[in-house]
């Protein structure tokens, strides 16, 4: 079994898993268009995932799309989580708590 997820999985211990596919398709990630019955072609040596649709078929699924809509009347906790949060490749969590690489120097010493 294969399951590719753009979100959190738990409870599946065995097969092949593909997490955290980005962006997420709320707001038109590449699962959002993966339809019921379309191929995937899944390499774990080449690091690699296909949809085996055609370029056209794809244009046309990503222009069927819904317009993500903003939420004018989001606010406190809801409006900073759909404003600042990141996506699962870059940690999930809000943007202003990324950690910036700063390296302590000693005088004599090299880093």
């Amino acid at each position: 079994m294969v399951r590719i997820s753009d979100g959190r999985m738990s409870g599946t211990a065995a097969g092949t898993i593909v997490l955290h596919v980005t962006p997420e398709s709320a707001i038109g990630g590449p699962l959002a268009i993966v339809r019921t019955g379309d191929r995937i072609r899944l390499s774990v040596a080449k690091r690699s995932i296909e949809l085996l649709v055609s370029d056209d078929e794809i244009a046309a699924r990503l222009a069927a799309l819904p317009p993500r809509e903003a939420e004018p009347d989001a606010r406190g906790y809801r409006k900073l989580f759909l404003t600042t949060i990141t996506q699962a490749d870059e940690g999930c969590d809000f943007d202003f708590l990324k950690a910036t690489r700063t390296v302590a120097t000693v005088p004599g010493n090299k880093l």
